[in-house]
């Protein structure tokens, strides 16, 4: 078993983990969302990253059409590119 220490907002949460559950221990705290889990829109993909970004707005620099995939491509003000694939998950460009 491994102990883990969390605080927030000036309280301590102790949680003992088995081994196996080690990867549930850095799902998010506050909504267990992931980008692909979030709807195909921009307000949907523009929330989620203020969210990331400890809610300092961020916001859609440029969009295109990539000439090799012919997807929409979202340049965004955290520096990160994203798009939506064949399944309507978004997804960030490397």
């Amino acid at each position: 078993m491994t102990t883990m220490f969390f605080v927030r907002t000036n309280v301590l949460t102790t949680l003992q983990l088995k081994p196996d559950l080690m990867s549930r221990a850095f799902t998010k705290e506050e909504d267990g969302q992931w980008l692909h889990d979030l709807p195909p829109t921009m307000t949907s993909l523009i929330r989620y990253l203020t969210n990331e970004n400890n809610g300092v707005g961020v916001y859609e620099k440029k969009s295109y059409i990539d000439p090799v995939t012919k997807k929409e491509v979202h340049e965004m003000s955290n520096g990160f590119s994203y798009s939506i694939d064949d399944k309507g998950k978004w997804f960030a460009l490397d």
